[in-house]
């Protein structure tokens, strides 16, 4: 897919979501948001075991049925956390039960190449959790002789769990009685005990992982953890909140102020830079197609994709694909045709990815780990970005091998 992380070029399209810039691309004072404020209730410690008495009466009855709830394995638990982390519950469902069936236990995950691990989660996004599973499990194994750990510190230590995710697999795998403050945990506490402003100001922090302590009974850690988690999801929702319906309006500082849709306040509109990528189908005469592995680390780190890169302003596309692959690869193609154009969303830019069929003509093919070529018609253990995975579903389309 090339190379579309790199800072902005001169020329390239921003379109602003809401926002307002200023001619040296700084927000405005108008996109600034409100100083962090938390309101203390009185009698907290009374206060809060009502609010967690009404949560898990609700939570019995209401809480959502999910396969990973089922088992107190702490491996699959861990590995649906981590799944679930910007990822919605319906699409994680079908790519943990391929996961598992791959990688059963922690032994089998932390053996397997990284190659496999990044197949296994192709599509699922958000790769470098897919990397940080991979360097955890072999620190499980080597460390902990296949265990997962138990506690929020020692949880804390493996790559890619956080302080909420730690929170969340030593609430619900091993019953300890500790807060988790996810997206969902963050919204409800703020609500709950009055917590204005930004979140994300010094001090916010400290303030909503107290508060989330306080909903906490002794015993009761992993229902605790599980109910916020739903009530965040299917009530307590970051837009038109379901106040009618919720169990703990009553105790909730935000409706009785009527500030529900102003806490969290909505973040000012960014504007998402856009990028024309071009890449190159390169064929050889038995039909495969040339992938280069992309840097291990970063956006997309370690998937296979087509070579190529952002083009420069003016350029046209197939001047920018033969300058591109001079400079990568040190080679010379002839372009066939266009095989189509991909657009395609990340976090914090779009893309549309151009692709043309090619041959390559003079100069040799870097060979080696980071270069492979797809075999036609299968997909050949490669683990590739989606965008470059539709390339191939068009070229498919057309009739043409791969």
């Amino acid at each position: 897919m090339g190379n579309p992380g790199e800072p902005r070029g001169k020329g390239h399209v921003h379109r602003c979501r809401g926002g307002v810039r200023d001619g040296r691309g700084r927000d405005s004072p108008r996109g600034n948001r409100p100083a962090f404020r938390a309101v203390t209730p009185r009698a907290h410690p009374v206060r809060a075991a009502r609010v967690s008495e009404a949560l898990l009466l609700w939570f019995r009855t209401a809480g959502r049925e999910m396969e990973w709830r089922r088992t107190r394995d702490p491996y699959r638990i861990w590995i649906s956390e981590v799944m679930l982390q910007q990822t919605r519950v319906s699409t994680v469902v079908a790519y943990y039960r391929r996961f598992l069936e791959k990688f059963p236990d922690v032994f089998s995950l932390a053996r397997a190449p990284l190659d496999e691990v990044l197949s296994a989660w192709e599509g699922l996004g958000y790769y470098s959790r897919a990397r940080n599973l991979h360097r955890a499990a072999a620190r499980i194994v080597n460390l902990h002789a296949g265990n997962l750990p138990s506690t929020v510190p020692e949880l804390s230590e493996l790559p890619g769990v956080g302080r909420s995710t730690a929170g969340a697999i030593a609430a619900i795998a091993f019953g300890r009685d500790v807060p988790i403050l996810d997206a969902n945990a963050r919204r409800v506490v703020a609500r709950l005990f009055g917590v204005e402003g930004d979140l994300r100001a010094a001090g916010a922090e400290t303030v909503l992982w107290e508060r989330s302590g306080w909903l906490v009974r002794k015993g009761k850690g992993r229902d605790t953890a599980l109910a916020v988690m739903d009530l965040g999801a299917t009530i307590c929702l970051p837009r038109a909140p379901r106040c009618g319906v919720c169990p703990v309006r009553k105790f909730c500082s935000a409706f009785r102020k009527g500030l529900q849709e102003r806490i969290p306040p909505r973040r000012p509109g960014k504007c998402v830079p856009h990028f024309d990528v071009v890449v190159g189908l390169i064929r050889n005469g038995n039909e495969e197609l040339y992938l280069r592995r992309r840097p291990p680390e970063g956006l997309l780190g370690g998937l296979w994709a087509f070579p190529g890169g952002k083009m420069a302003p003016g350029e046209t596309p197939d001047a920018a694909l033969g300058r591109i692959l001079r400079e990568k690869l040190g080679i010379r193609v002839v372009i066939q045709r266009k095989v189509g154009a991909v657009r395609h969303a990340y976090t914090h830019f779009r893309i549309t990815l151009h692709g043309y069929l090619c041959v390559a003509e003079g100069g040799d093919l870097p060979a080696g780990e980071d270069g492979g070529w797809l075999p036609a018609g299968r997909k050949g253990g490669y683990a590739m970005p989606r965008a470059d995975r539709k390339l191939i579903e068009l070229l498919r389309f057309q009739g043409e091998g791969s």
